[in-house]
């Protein structure tokens, strides 16, 4: 039975399938799926009663997320149920369920259980946990990725529609890279960390691990929202909301590591993987540019080697300073070090990385968006028990960095090696441009059309809504604003680029307005057939100023929609008919600078 969203919305409004059934079908996977530790507590038919009784009153359509399974990582809370952060000794029942958690049960979701994790949320591995590591879903042998483990592994393997995890180190990317599924690592803050035991609680995030990218943000979509009660929850703004998700539209920039600074520690699988992936994608008019990775690697380093792991300190006392043999040897030998720092080595790192944040910033601003590998390799279980640490942080390589600068971040699956295990990229962008990300992983997603988790069902094809850049909007001027005219400073001041000089569709007259200086041009739409086209330049304007730059306007001219020669439709300087009186008609001069040079 395919978990999507789309199929499960199906057959309960067709009546096909009730949520008892499907977790009956449930039930049976996870049974079947016992030896791979994939769960810490699975709830009881007792526990799940009043979720189908709750729901047995309503119509399937009345709820988003109706009859929806979902696994919440067990670090998450769900009220009455124990959330272990995987460690016996810490266990605690909490009364309420986390946040965001709460959101999903309103919207009709039905949590299936507490997946494993790896101990306190610390690992890349999904091997560091008393109830055993979490196995591959491909390969039993192999790590699932961790620390959310059992979080992606009970979605590839049919037992979630969707599922929670956390996000300090990569815990949201790797896991969904190993099981063949989108990961989505949100905005710091954009889904409130209430009732979520944080690794590091100035970095954590609730992730978001599904089938595909409709699914995932679906689920974002519900589970967002600021929250009061969390003090590093922030509001999304309009740009960043579920209406901007789609399918990414017109040219991409993509930002990709050079040779030397690819790291797949001898795994000629994925490092052949990953060149297909590229080829296949700059095949489709993709730009792919390679920027400077430098920085973004030397903050990875500063997350373990540097004083945050003191946050993890935190996070686990008192527990580790009165019973330390509560955890297992490999969580408290990192953890420990967190009590070792001192108030100077933290100012010195967070001077580092500030400069560091610095060179990223630009770096981020010459493309849309980042494209790396998601992890370096995947490894044995038995490996990474003969050495968790080095082996650890090799999965981190091209993770590490992305809470420390505030990022945003998208895995989604590109193939297979040829022994079959997956691989996948990562996309990365600056904080809020999560839906960019989601709409740019849809575009790719139908680009390499693959099955879905472990299960192998069939690719769906996803939304096709067109979305674009929402970050800069495209202003075409055809007067005082050109370049080297007096008022070209309002464009260049507020960050514009000219994009291109090119000219209006021939519907157009130009008229010298009256008054000045400066003076002004006005463009009107001519009645039919008297009309010709127009000089312009079309200049890219950051959204954010947009606004105080049509302010500044003053009447007759205003700001609407202005026809190119390419047929193409963007903003522009048009005039009140109102402002011609007096005006002189300049329309066979073809554009403003030809009449200055005239007169």
């Amino acid at each position: 039975m395919n978990l999507s969203l789309s199929t499960l919305r199906a057959a309960y409004a067709d009546k096909e399938l009730s949520p008892r059934d499907v977790f009956a079908i449930i039930g049976e996977r996870c049974e079947q799926y016992r030896d791979h530790n994939i769960w810490i507590h699975q709830l009881s038919s007792a526990e799940l009663e009043p979720y189908f009784q709750r729901l047995e009153g309503l119509e399937p359509t009345s709820l988003p997320l109706y009859g929806i399974p979902f696994a919440i990582k067990d670090n998450i809370d769900l009220a009455g149920i124990p959330t272990t952060a995987a460690c016996e000794d810490f266990t605690y029942t909490p009364e309420s369920s986390a946040f965001v958690v709460q959101r999903l049960i309103d919207a009709g979701a039905i949590p299936v259980g507490k997946a494993n994790l790896d101990q306190f949320a610390t690992g890349l591995v999904g091997t560091r946990s008393p109830w055993g590591a979490c196995k591959n879903s491909f390969d039993p042998s192999m790590v699932s990725g961790g620390s959310s483990a059992g979080s992606a592994v009970s979605v590839a393997l049919g037992m979630a529609t969707f599922s929670l995890g956390t996000d300090t180190a990569g815990s949201g990317r790797v896991p969904a890279c190993f099981n063949n599924l989108v990961g989505v690592k949100p905005s710091i803050g954009l889904l409130s960390a209430s009732g979520m035991l944080p690794a590091c609680r100035s970095l954590d995030c609730i992730t978001i691990f599904a089938l595909q990218c409709d699914d995932a943000n679906a689920v974002l979509s519900v589970a967002e929202g600021e929250d009061s009660s969390d003090a590093y929850s922030r509001a999304n703004p309009f740009a960043n909301s579920t209406r901007h998700y789609g399918q990414w539209q017109g040219a991409l920039r993509m930002g990709v590591l050079p040779a030397s600074q690819l790291a797949f520690f001898g795994h000629e699988g994925y490092e052949q993987c990953y060149q297909q992936s590229l080829a296949a994608i700059g095949s489709q008019g993709v730009e792919l540019v390679e920027v400077d990775f430098s920085p973004f690697i030397e903050a990875a380093r500063l997350l373990y080697e540097g004083p945050w792991v003191a946050e993890r300190f935190i996070a686990t006392s008192p527990l580790i300073q009165k019973r330390p043999e509560a955890l297992l040897d490999v969580t408290r030998t990192i953890i420990s070090a967190g009590d070792k720092g001192s108030a100077v080595e933290a100012f010195r790192a967070q001077y580092r990385l500030k400069e560091l944040r610095k060179a990223a910033t630009a770096i981020l601003a010459s493309v849309d968006c980042l494209l790396t590998p998601t992890a370096a390799r995947p490894y044995s279980i038995d490996e990474v028990n003969a050495d968790p640490i080095t082996l650890n942080s090799h999965l981190g390589y091209y993770t590490n960095y992305m809470n420390l600068f505030d990022l945003a971040g998208v895995a989604f699956p590109t193939g297979f090696t040829s022994s079959g295990f997956p691989f996948g990229l990562t996309l990365v962008g600056e904080a809020f441009t999560d839906r960019r990300l989601l709409s740019v992983a849809n575009r790719l997603q139908q680009l390499f059309t693959l099955p879905l988790g472990k299960e192998q069902s069939p690719y769906q094809q996803l939304a096709t809504l067109p979305v674009s850049d929402q970050q800069r909007i495209a202003v075409a001027v055809c007067g005082a604003h050109l370049q080297g005219q007096p008022l070209n400073w309002q464009l260049a001041e507020r960050g514009a680029y000219l994009l291109a000089k090119t000219s209006s569709a021939p519907d157009y007259k130009l008229y010298a307005l009256a008054g000045g200086p400066p003076y002004r041009p006005g463009m009107v739409v001519a009645p039919e057939g008297e009309g010709c086209a127009i000089e312009l330049e079309v200049w890219s304007v950051p959204s954010s100023e947009f606004g105080s730059f049509v302010a500044g306007i003053p009447a007759p001219l205003g700001i609407g929609k202005v026809s190119l020669q390419d047929g193409s439709v963007v903003s522009g300087f048009i005039c009140e008919a109102s402002g011609l009186a007096g005006a002189e008609d300049i329309s066979h001069f073809g554009g403003w600078s030809k009449y200055l040079a005239a007169k």
